[in-house]
Parts: C-alpha cells; sequence; structure tokens
C-alpha cells in the first residue's frame, strides 16, 4: 500500500445498526477525492467497539464498493482471534490485514516480534504492523519492526508515534526490503513523506480528502513546498478534529460536509455544540463548507 489511505469511519444508522448503504457511498466519494486504498476497522471505524461478527460485513460492504485495495484492521487482544479476524477479512474481499500491537499486557519487543511472526506465518494475506502507542502504550521500535520486514508476508508498517525521527530510521532500516512506511499521524504527513515515508493512513483525510490527496500528488512531482503547504492549512483541522475530539469529531465533520455517518457507539458520544463549533470553525477556515 502507497499514497494516502483513509481510515474509513463506520456509519450507524439511528439504532444502531451498521449503515452499510451509506458505507459504500463514502467509499465512492473518497475515492473520487483521489485516495489511493481504503483501511476499514481501523481505530476511526470504531473497531474495538464492533461485535464479533460486524468486521467482517464491513469489509465486504468497503472491497465491494471500493476500487482500489483494502487494508482491513484485523488486531485483537489474543493470537487466535486476530488470525480468524484475518482470515474473515481475507474471504470478504482485503487485500492485507492491519494488525495492531495487542494493547492490554504490555508485551516486550521480543513477544511482539515472535507473535507476529506466527501471525504472518498463517496469514493468507500479507500483513501490515500497526503502532499506536496513544491507545495501546506500547511502541513497535525500528529495529523489531526491521526484522520482521524480512518476512516474505509481513508487506509494511503503519506508524502512529507522530515522531518523524524514528519513522525516518525505520525507512532506514527497512530500506533493502519490500516494506511499506506508513505514518499515521495527520499532522507530520509531509514531513513524513519528506524522510521517505511510502504514504499515510490519516483520519484527517475522512474530512478532507480532497486536499489530502492533493498533499500527496504535490510531493510525489517533487512540490515539496506545495505539500508542506497544503500541510499547514489541514494541520489545525487534524488537531482539533482528530487528535483533540477523535472519533466523534471526525463523525462531526463529516456530517457539516453533507456527508452524515451517524453517532459514534458507547461510550463515545456525539460533540456538543461548543465541539461542533470549533470543527465547523476549521471546515470553515479551510473553505469546505
Amino acid at each position: 500500500m502507497q499514497g494516502t489511505g483513509v481510515p474509513i469511519v463506520t456509519p450507524f444508522t439511528a439504532d444502531g445498526r451498521i449503515d452499510h448503504d451509506r458505507l459504500a457511498s463514502l467509499v465512492s466519494w473518497l475515492e473520487g477525492a483521489g485516495v489511493d486504498f481504503l483501511v476499514p476497522c481501523g481505530s476511526t471505524g470504531e473497531a474495538p467497539l464492533l461485535s464479533a461478527d460486524e468486521p467482517r460485513a464491513v469489509v465486504e460492504t468497503v472491497a465491494d464498493a471500493s476500487d482500489g485495495p483494502v487494508l482491513a484492521g484485523t488486531g485483537r487482544e489474543g493470537y487466535d482471534s486476530t488470525l480468524a479476524t484475518t482470515e474473515a477479512a481475507a474471504e470478504a474481499g482485503a487485500d492485507a490485514a492491519l494488525v495492531v500491537t495487542p494493547p492490554y499486557y504490555n508485551p516486550s519487543a521480543e513477544t511482539l516480534e515472535s507473535y507476529y511472526r506466527d501471525v504472518a506465518d498463517e496469514s493468507p494475506i500479507p500483513i501490515y504492523l500497526y503502532s499506536v502507542p496513544k491507545f495501546t502504550d506500547v511502541a513497535l521500535d525500528p529495529e523489531t519492526a526491521a526484522r520482521l520486514a524480512a518476512h516474505e508476508n509481513v508487506a509494511g508498517i503503519k506508524d502512529s508515534a507522530g515522531n518523524v525521527d524514528h519513522l525516518q530510521q525505520t525507512v532506514r532500516l527497512t530500506a533493502d526490503e519490500t516494506f511499506d512506511v506508513l505514518v499515521g499521524s495527520g499532522g507530520v504527513y509531509a514531513s513524513a513523506l519528506d524522510v521517505g515515508a511510502d504514504g499515510g493512513i490519516l483520519g484527517v483525510a475522512n474530512v478532507v480528502p480532497e486536499r489530502v490527496a492533493e498533499l500527496a500528488a504535490a510531493h510525489a512531482r517533487g512540490d515539496g513546498e506545495a505539500a508542506r503547504s497544503i500541510q499547514s492549512t489541514v494541520a489545525e483541522l487534524n488537531r482539533v478534529a482528530v487528535s483533540e475530539y477523535g472519533v466523534p469529531g471526525v463523525k462531526a465533520a463529516l456530517e457539516l460536509r453533507g456527508r452524515p455517518a451517524g453517532s459514534p457507539r458507547r461510550p463515545l458520544r456525539s460533540l456538543d455544540a461548543d465541539g461542533r463549533a470549533a470543527v465547523e470553525a476549521q471546515l470553515d477556515r479551510i473553505g469546505v463548507v
């Protein structure tokens, strides 16, 4: 996976069921705006709040509606459940699986390396490592990622730590492997591309996919100045809608853009009036509402 990926939200109906029609519509809108691949069942897709049977249905809807690659979030707390979810995603049409570090027991680097090797050995599709210490309190270090990069079924990493120096080290250590380094922090996308990242999976791309796609396109044609300019334009929206408010902020922004995705699932709550106004002010500043 290279270029701009979207950890697509999971739309819900008023009674809390997955809204598959609206999900398919979001897929079409995002791809029409120029994003390169889609990531259902990620953090922004409320994966931890989906029931055991729902992820496969979400992946299937996205895969059926999409013209591009699908990287499905399949990581769970345990090995067996992760493998089962990965196999189900493959059957539903996913091209690869994004496997988060299991958060509860704070595993060591050695334990994580063994875990990922075993998942990769058994997975029917390539896997991507997923380091998101904000949620898991576990970060994959570049050395561990580099050792795993040599595995034929480990295709890359999504690094959401937001540390560009750390990301650059991962790029350097995996340069001799076929291994995609993807940033997961929308506030540093241009900087990540500058140090050699292959792309990003960015929550803010749900909201302004056209701007994030423009950023990647500018960088690809060698116009780093334009990429950094777009980055500065979307950085504050990313900070408010994604970093500060999370899923509720992203869903509020989508509604304001005329792409409603319903309320988030509890324990998350929809934004209050002040939060919604803060998100709307950022969208208005960018000129998309």
